[in-house]
Formats: C-alpha cells, sequence, structure tokens
C-alpha cells in the first residue's frame, strides 16, 4: 500500500474526493457505498477510486467500497460522533505519564527535561479531552439504547455493558487522580511551574466534572433497568392473560371482571360525534345543578344593556386633510436627459435646468450623487479639470 509524502498531498486528495467521502461518513451505519454510485460522485473516473485504495482512504469489498477504520475514525473523533467508548487510550496514556514522569526525573540534560516536561502536559490534557468525550458517549448511548433498541434482550444486555464501560472510566478517573495527588509527588512539586499548574488545574477540574456525571448516569441507568424490568412484568402478564383468554378460562382463572366492574375511566367510554345535553330530570332535582342555574343568572341580572364606554364624537378640525407640497429634485430625470446628452456630468449638472433657483454646492452634491447611483451607466474616464474650486472627474454616457 502507498503512503503520501507530504500533508500537503494529503489534503489535496481529501478536498478532491470530498463529495465521496462525505457519502461514505453518512452511510457508514448502515451500509457500504455501491462501486457504481462511487464511480458517479469521482465523475466516472476509476484512477481516482483506484488511488484512494491503494493509498489507504478506502477498501475495495467487492461491489461496495468501505472507508478504512483509520480514517473513519479520525473523522468521528474530530466531529465528536464516535458511538465506541474505549477506555483503553486513556490507560495507554496513563502509562506514557507514569513513564515521561521516570524520564524527567532521571535526565540531567535541561532541553531533554523540558520535552519530558511538555510531553507530561500533553498526556494530562489528552487524558481529560478523551475522558470528557467518553463521559459524553456512554450518555449518548444509554440514552439511544433505551430508546430506539427494539429487542428487550439485547436491550438489557447493551445497557449492563455501558455499565461496565461506566465503571471503568470511573476506575481510570481514579487512577489519574491518584497519580497527580498521591502517586508521583516528587515530580510535581519539583516540575510544578506555571503552566503545569494551569494544566493540573484543569485536569482536575475536567476529571471531578466527569466523575460527578458518572454518578448521574449510573442512577439514569438503574432508573432504566427498572423501567426495563417493570415493563417486562407487565408484558408476562399480558401474554398470561392473552393465553388464558384463548384457552377460554379467563373468567374462570382471573378476577378480571371484577376489577373491570370497580373501575369507571373516561377513556374506555364510546367516543361520540354530537353534543352531549344535561338530562333534564338531574337538573330539576339536583341541589348543584339548581345552584349553578341562580349562578348563571344572576350574573345575567348584573349585566347592562348597551355599548359602554362609548368615546366622544371626533373633532370636526381632525376630519381636515390638508397637504403639504415638497419640493424635491428628481434624479432620475436629470440622469435620463443626461444620457441623451454629449456633454460630460459635471458640465451638465452645472448647467441643468432646475425650474429654481440653486446654489453651487447643491448642484456639485447632485454630480456627486448621480455618480454613484448610476455608476453602472456611467463612463468614467482618466482625465480631469477643475471649475468652481472643485476638481472632477470626466464621466460620460455609455
Amino acid at each position: 500500500m502507498n503512503t503520501f509524502k507530504s500533508i500537503d498531498e494529503l489534503l489535496r486528495v481529501l478536498e478532491r474526493e470530498k463529495l465521496l467521502l462525505k457519502q461514505m461518513f453518512q452511510k457508514r451505519p448502515s451500509t457500504s457505498l455501491k462501486y457504481d454510485y462511487a464511480l458517479e460522485l469521482s465523475e466516472y473516473k476509476e484512477e481516482r477510486i483506484k488511488y484512494l485504495i491503494d493509498y489507504g482512504i478506502i477498501r475495495d469489498n467487492g461491489n461496495f467500497l468501505e472507508m478504512e477504520d483509520v480514517y473513519l475514525k479520525f473523522f468521528e473523533d474530530v466531529l465528536q460522533v464516535n458511538e465506541n467508548i474505549n477506555v483503553s487510550f486513556v490507560d495507554d496514556y496513563l502509562g506514557r505519564l507514569n513513564e515521561n514522569i521516570d524520564y524527567y526525573l532521571k535526565e540531567d540534560n535541561e532541553q531533554r527535561k523540558y520535552n519530558y516536561h511538555k510531553e507530561v502536559r500533553r498526556c494530562l490534557k489528552n487524558i481529560a479531552m478523551i475522558t470528557v468525550r467518553n463521559v459524553i458517549d456512554l450518555k449518548r448511548n444509554i440514552d439511544n439504547t433505551y430508546k430506539n433498541e427494539p429487542n428487550y434482550r439485547v436491550k438489557l444486555s447493551k445497557l449492563k455493558n455501558l455499565d461496565e464501560k461506566r465503571k471503568n472510566i470511573a476506575l481510570l478517573i481514579n487512577r489519574s487522580e491518584d497519580i497527580i495527588e498521591n502517586s508521583q509527588p516528587v515530580f510535581f512539586r519539583v516540575a510544578m511551574d506555571t503552566q503545569m499548574r494551569i494544566v493540573v488545574n484543569d485536569v482536575k477540574l475536567q476529571l471531578n466534572d466527569s466523575y460527578h456525571n458518572l454518578i448521574e448516569i449510573e442512577k439514569q441507568i438503574i432508573h432504566y433497568l427498572n423501567l426495563i424490568a417493570y415493563q417486562n412484568r407487565i408484558f408476562e402478564k399480558v401474554r398470561r392473560l392473552k393465553y388464558l383468554r384463548d384457552q377460554f378460562l379467563l373468567e374462570e382463572k382471573t378476577d378480571i371482571l371484577q376489577i373491570v366492574n370497580m373501575r369507571n375511566p373516561v377513556w374506555m367510554e364510546p367516543q361520540t360525534n354530537y353534543r352531549i345535553k344535561l338530562s333534564v330530570d338531574n337538573l330539576r332535582t339536583s341541589a348543584a345543578a339548581l345552584e349553578l342555574i341562580g349562578k348563571v343568572v344572576s350574573k345575567r341580572k348584573n349585566q347592562t344593556k348597551g355599548l359602554k364606554n362609548m368615546a366622544d364624537a371626533i373633532p370636526p378640525e381632525y376630519m381636515k386633510t390638508e397637504g403639504e407640497v415638497l419640493d424635491l429634485i428628481n434624479l432620475q430625470e436629470i440622469y435620463n436627459a443626461f444620457s441623451a446628452s454629449s456633454s460630460h456630468l459635471f458640465k451638465f449638472v452645472m448647467g441643468y435646468n432646475y425650474h429654481k433657483k440653486l446654489n453651487t454646492d447643491d448642484k456639485i452634491l447632485f454630480f456627486c450623487q448621480i455618480a454613484s447611483q448610476y455608476a453602472e451607466g456611467l463612463n468614467f474616464t482618466d482625465n480631469y479639470e477643475t471649475s468652481y474650486d472643485v476638481e472632477y472627474p470626466l464621466i460620460y454616457s455609455r
């Protein structure tokens, strides 16, 4: 298998095949991508698909194509959509953390000691980051398992396995805190500079929050397991009742008739398509109905007839219509007249008949507004002239 020689080459290939890789990533949970569809996304160039296979980005599986695990995991980790909870990464970083601490304490060269110091900080950050991500993935997987898994036995097994992963994450958090607090006191006392102190404090806070979230997750798992057990008991009872009903032994072996007669829920009543009217006999004999009728009658008696809170008539002076004449200059009209002329814009604007007296500043303002608003229909030249103590470009109509 070929390998990329530079990051630029890798990024160039990923950019070129982004449509194909996007479709393969979106279809990763369900099925592989058909070769014909992949060929369509690659502009029907088989050499591009062969290039991806040769460089280990995708793999050929008969008539289907699949993304290689290393790239699939990279996209899932970066986008934080990984459904697999892998606690082994944290365990590996704990081992590397202890190793680099030991190297730091035994090293005499300052440059190499700094490199080990930097590696320790990096391991601590990765431990905290992976732990937080594992807790988030664990919470999401628990909810998805309980809500979307149709098989009861599979759902129960998945929740129990997720609970075991919760315990492993909690164990790794305890090990990480033990290394910081107890196992390596010499290193954290000698190497505790400003950068290390910031990293250690951040890691402690993240691990503490993760541990508290695990406690809530444990409660949620217990709640889900109890709900599953309750639902299973209901299911067993229903199945037993169905069996007795099929054998015509339901009334003989159970007290279902007595239980049903003791209950009168509204949802068991038949639905009606008409308004239910009150019983006249009940209205005549019921004291409660008589009291309600009396309240309605007294309320209606207290209501006064006619309109209330009528407004006064509108004063006549408010009904008079008065107009206000605004004396405005129509720039569109000036531009249309200029388009039919052969003069340049500044000369035309300064000599235009405005039907009223305007000063020079107003005309210069009109020149600037027309040049700005109707720039697409104007031809701006590189020649300039000066008039009225103003330097202006020569602008003609196209």
